[in-house]
Formats: structure tokens, C-alpha cells, sequence
């Protein structure tokens, strides 16, 4: 029965999106806005009923209903609780119904907090964000029904073993967080295009759904990333994988736009240039998305395997992008130019970062899709992989770290070249030193780790620069929030530029008492062993590393052998100092008595992730700050009247 009710759920949610649709467009084109009051329950009742639908989906998966084709296809019942709940997103029709769920649960936070926009522009974006819902609704009604019933099984194929990861818990749920948070601003610009609302009031309010959005997409990558760095056993971080650049792509945008929106805020500039981006971003989201599901992609991340399933989400694509491109074409004359600003301002470095991240985006669209066209035209099979995109993005990248640099220093609307560069002085001198220090004690290293080394310098300085002569303590959160997010991307390349720099690499057959070296360690294999697992047998290496007159310690890397489904993982052992990661992976036996052994120190690499951490931090501050200070503007008269 919990079947039947989550699937009765999941309709009548999908019919109080059709009802929610309705009602705006009654609002706002027959102009019946008497009607735009009852939107805001039935908002609230369609992510209430889709929420119980989800929450349905989760009970079968804890109770281990194998009559549920679903949980029989994707979990077993000797699974380990965490696997069975994280299990109900780490399948196609799932990791939809979850999509879905955060959408409408987006859709009733606008519909009850939103206070900013005039009453028109909000029923058009209710009725922007319940089309999009109605469209994933009718695709898992009738393509991906996560409640199909099926008989005669009695247990389960289980879960990928590659998913069975704590990893799973968080990291799907944030970047689908991140992906919807981009379907609110798509719905915004919708909204404010149909109403000709276009300006800085529009601005504000969209202003916190993206921020959260790309706060969202940030720590889903950055923990997506460390992730497959220590389960894939490979001693990468990021493979260019194209559902890896999938969910990079709309970071990108998301960027992007939160730069473009922050000059229409404040600067009543870049009107059309933000709608466009808001059409851009949910594109991504929605190229993503189709990536994934579409069937057409091998990876651990690809759910589907039918293409028709596909089909339908391409078709979905092309009516709400095809529609919202043809609505921009139809109102862009309606939309006021704006505020102008010289070339030497900040707005202007606004503009050039946007359109740096937009290139480098089309750089990353390009190599993904490319194997992909070309597949389909002639049926060859290529990869693009690491040198095309180091060497087309990394250039690019390292170019607009330095206009990062140099933007906060810049004042709004004018400023004077001399001026600038005497604000970037301490920054340059960074930089010169950093260049003097490799020179002299970083040995060989090639051109692109050795200029990231130096423009990471140059921009952790002068991302602090905002902050001097300041009193910290009246600094807003918002202020803090970009000086930490910049200061977060200096260290988060100068983790890649080490990397790519100094690590040292050792693939060894070793037999039991043979010791190895790579960098500053020595390993020793101690011997070979077996034991159970949760739900799979471990085969363990046991390895005693040390460094010149340091104390020994022990490492065990492990490969986990699935029985259902069969499979075989590696488990990385990683052992973390202050200046780098020493990561050992176990292969299978090579000969009589010998193991493979993959040995790498990887010096600063946790620079990445700390960036990660803190560029996400950063947002958080940023939106915290933003919100007290509306909720501090739109206290009540007699609160005003008693702090003045």
C-alpha cells in the first residue's frame, strides 16, 4: 500500500502543478489577479504531496519491498541501512523523483516567502516553475514510474557497488539542489519577461536562489570530486568525465550569472545580459540532466539505459529553452538598457568575467558533446580528454583568476588605471616572489603549474585587499563572503598547480617484506589478507610507510569484491600530512606471491578541496549576510521606530 499511496501522491502533485499553472496564467494574461492569492496554497500543497510521494519511495526502500520493481532492481535486503535510504537516489527514476521533489518544494518557499517582487511578476514565476514541473511530472508518470509493481522476486539485485559510499548521502542531493535552485532563476527571468519587470527589484529577488544554488553545486562538486578521488583508485581528482563536466557546466553559468545579477542589484546594469544568463544556466541544468538520463553516456554517474527515456527529456529541453528563447527574442526590445559604465570600472571586469566564463563554457560543451555528434553521424568512437581541455580552458581560467583579482579593487562605474594598479601592488609583489621561489627551489615544472602557482599568489593577496584599513567588525557578512570565496579559488589552484606539479608516482609488483620508495616515503609490504566486509569480502594489503627517521605507520588498501551485483572496487589508503597526501591503491595479484602496488605522494593536493570548502563558505556567508540585511528593511514600522 505504500506503493499505491506514493504513486496516488505523486498524481495529484503533478495535478496541483497543472492547477498552479492555470491559475497563473489566468492571473497574469487574462489579468484576473484576484486570482494570484490562491496560487501560494496550492503551491504548498503540490510540494507537500510530492514530498509524501518521496517519502513513500524511501519506506519501501527501508523495508526492503522487493515488490517494488524499483527497490528489486537497486537494492538488496542485507544492505546496510545508509546504502538503502541513499539507495532510493542512486537510480534513475529516484534520483527524479528527488529532482522533482526540491522543485516543489522551491516553488512553495517563492510562493510563501517571496515578498520582493510586484504581485504579477510572482504569478508568472509560479507558473513558470509549475510548467517545469508538470513536464517531470508527466516524464515519470509515463516514462519512469518509480512505484511499478512486479512479482515472483524475493531479493534484490542491489545497489551498484561503485554508489555503496557515504559519499552517496550528500552528494547527489546537492548538486540536484544546485540544479533546481537554477530552475527558480530560469522561472524569475520568465517571469519578469512576460510582466516586463526587468530591473533591480527582479535582481534582488532572484539574487538568493542563485546564490544558493551555486553554494549548493559547489559542495556537490567539490565532495563529488574527493569522492571518486579515493573509491575510483585512479589518484585523480577530476577525470574530465562528461558527466563530471555535466555538473561543471552549470557551476559555470550559475558563476556567471551571480556576477551579472550583482551589477543589476546594485547597479541597475546588464539587464538583458542576466536574463540571458538565467536562460543559459537551467539550460545547462537541463543538458546535465539529459546527459545522465538520456542512455547515450557510460559512466558510474549514468542512470538510464533507454534511449526513449532520453528522448523525452530532450524533448523537454527544447520546449522550455526553445520556449524561453523565443519569449527573450519577443521582449528584449522591452527591456531599458540600463545604467552605462566605462571600460575601467567594475562593472566592465564584471562584464569581461562573464564572458570569459562564458567562453570557457563552450569550450567544456564543445568537448563533451563533440564524441557524442560525431558518434551519431558516422559511429566512430573518440575521447576528448585531459590535454584538450587543460590546454584550451587552463589559459583562460589562469586569465580570469587575474581579473579576479583586480576586480573588487575597482570602483563602481569609473575609476582610473593608475589608481588600480597602485591597489594591486602588494598582490604583484605576491606574485613576483612566489615566481622567484619556484625559480630558485621548484625544480622542472611546466608552464601552466608554474603560472597557477603564480596567479594563485597574486590572488590570494589581493582577494584580502577589500578588508584593508577597515573596521573588521563592522565589515558586512557579505563583504567577508567574497573575500573568503576569492581567497577560497587562490587555494584551490594552488592545490591543482601542485598537483600537476611535484607528484610522484610509483607502480610496483611487490611480494611480501619488498620495500618501495616514492617521494619523501618508504613502503614496506608487511603481507596479504582476507576478511569479511558489511556486505562483501575485503582483500587487504597491509604496508608500513615511513619517512627518513620518522616513526613507521601502517596503510591498508583494500579491494571489496560485490556479490550482488558482481563487482570488484578498490578502497585508496590515504594518509594526510600538512604539505600533501601519501595515497596507496592495491591491484589485483600479478604473479606467484606478487601484488601491484600504486604508490603516490601528492604534495598540497587538500589545497583543492580546502578551496572548495571555502569558495562554499564564502556563498554562505554572502547569503546570510544578504538575508539579514532585508529581514533588518523589512522590519515592522514600530521595530524601525524603536531602533532609531
Amino acid at each position: 500500500m505504500i506503493a499505491e499511496a506514493g504513486l496516488a501522491a505523486l498524481w495529484l502533485a503533478a495535478a496541483m502543478a497543472l492547477v498552479q499553472l492555470v491559475l497563473g496564467a489566468l492571473a497574469v494574461g487574462r489579468g484576473q489577479t484576484s486570482l494570484a492569492p490562491a496560487i501560494v496554497p496550492v503551491a504548498l500543497l503540490q510540494a507537500g504531496l510530492v514530498s509524501l510521494a518521496f517519502a513513500c519511495l524511501i519506506a519501501v526502500f527501508m523495508r526492503s519491498d522487493m515488490s517494488v520493481l524499483l527497490v528489486a532492481a537497486n537494492s538488496h535486503s542485507m544492505k546496510p541501512m545508509i546504502y538503502k535510504i541513499a539507495g532510493t537516489w542512486g537510480n534513475h527514476e529516484g534520483s527524479m523523483l528527488l529532482w522533482v521533489t526540491i522543485l516543489g518544494l522551491s516553488g512553495a518557499t517563492i510562493a510563501q516567502f517571496e515578498r520582493k517582487l510586484r504581485a504579477d511578476t510572482k504569478a508568472a514565476t509560479l507558473a513558470a516553475q509549475a510548467a517545469i514541473a508538470l513536464g517531470f511530472y508527466a516524464f515519470l508518470l509515463f516514462a519512469s514510474n518509480p512505484f511499478a509493481r512486479i512479482s515472483g522476486v524475493t531479493e534484490g539485485q542491489g545497489l551498484n557497488p561503485l554508489l555503496q559510499d557515504p559519499g552517496l548521502a550528500f552528494h547527489p542531493p546537492t548538486l540536484y539542489a544546485g540544479y533546481v535552485g537554477m530552475s527558480a532563476a530560469f522561472s524569475f527571468a520568465v517571469g519578469a519577461l512576460v510582466t516586463r519587470n526587468v530591473g533591480a527589484d527582479f535582481a534582488r529577488a532572484m539574487r538568493p536562489w542563485i546564490l544558493g544554488a551555486w553554494i549548493f553545486l559547489t559542495i556537490g562538486i567539490t565532495a563529488g570530486s574527493y569522492w571518486a578521488y579515493y573509491t575510483l583508485g585512479w589518484g585523480g581528482w577530476w577525470f574530465w568525465d562528461p558527466v563530471e563536466n555535466a555538473s561543471l557546466m552549470p557551476w559555470l553559468a550559475a558563476t556567471a550569472l551571480l556576477h551579472s545579477v550583482t551589477v543589476l542589484a546594485t547597479r541597475d546594469g546588464l539587464r538583458a545580459w542576466t536574463i540571458m544568463l538565467s536562460v543559459l544556466a537551467f539550460s545547462m541544468s537541463m543538458v546535465g540532466t539529459f546527459l545522465v538520463r538520456s542512455g547515450i553516456l557510460t559512466s558510474v554517474h549514468s542512470f538510464a539505459v533507454d534511449p526513449e527515456r532520453g528522448l523525452f527529456i530532450l524533448a523537454l529541453l527544447a520546449i522550455y529553452i526553445g520556449g524561453a528563447l523565443a519569449l527573450f527574442a519577443a521582449r528584449v526590445g522591452t527591456v531599458a538598457e540600463g545604467n552605462r559604465f566605462d571600460m575601467v570600472s567594475r562593472e566592465a571586469a564584471l562584464v569581461i568575467n562573464n564572458l570569459l566564463l562564458t567562453v570557457i563554457l563552450v569550450v567544456v560543451l564543445a568537448g563533451t558533446l563533440y564524441p557524442l555528434i560525431l558518434e551519431s553521424l558516422n559511429g566512430a568512437k573518440i575521447s576528448v580528454g585531459a590535454p584538450y581541455f587543460n590546454g584550451t580552458a587552463g589559459p583562460l581560467a589562469l586569465i580570469l583568476m587575474v581579473l579576479m583579482a583586480a576586480g573588487p579593487l575597482l570602483r563602481w562605474r569609473s575609476d582610473r588605471p593608475k589608481l588600480v594598479v597602485d591597489r594591486m601592488a602588494l598582490a604583484l609583489f605576491a606574485g613576483a616572489a612566489a615566481l622567484f621561489a619556484l625559480v630558485v627551489a621548484g625544480g622542472r615544472i611546466g608552464a601552466l603549474p608554474l603560472l597557477g602557482l603564480i596567479v594563485a599568489a597574486i590572488v590570494a593577496v589581493a582577494s584580502i585587499a577589500p578588508l584593508w584599513k577597515r573596521d573588521l567588525r563592522r565589515t558586512p557578512l557579505f563583504t567577508w563572503g567574497m573575500v573568503i570565496a576569492h581567497l577560497g579559488c587562490a587555494v584551490s589552484m594552488a592545490g591543482m598547480a601542485c598537483d600537476a606539479a611535484f607528484t610522484k608516482e610509483n607502480m610496483v609488483a611487490m611480494a611480501p617484506n619488498d620495500t618501495r620508495e616514492v617521494g619523501p616515503f618508504a613502503v614496506t609490504l608487511q603481507g596479504v589478507r582476507e576478511r569479511p566486509g558489511p556486505n562483501y569480502q575485503i582483500l587487504e594489503a597491509v604496508l608500513s610507510a615511513s619517512k627518513a627517521g620518522g616513526a613507521p605507520f601502517e596503510m591498508t588498501p583494500q579491494l571489496h569484491a560485490f556479490t550482488d551485483p558482481p563487482m570488484t572496487t578498490n578502497q585508496a589508503a590515504i594518509k594526510t600530512f600538512w604539505n600533501g597526501q601519501l595515497y596507496l591503491t592495491l591491484g589485483e595479484n600479478s604473479q606467484e606471491g606478487q601484488f601491484l602496488i600504486r604508490m603516490w605522494w601528492k604534495p598540497f593536493v587538500t589545497l583543492i578541496w580546502i578551496g572548495g570548502a571555502l569558495i562554499a563558505l564564502g556563498g554562505a556567508l554572502s547569503l546570510l549576510g544578504r538575508a539579514r540585511r532585508d529581514l533588518w528593511d523589512n522590519r515592522w514600522p514600530w521595530q524601525k521606530r524603536a531602533s532609531a
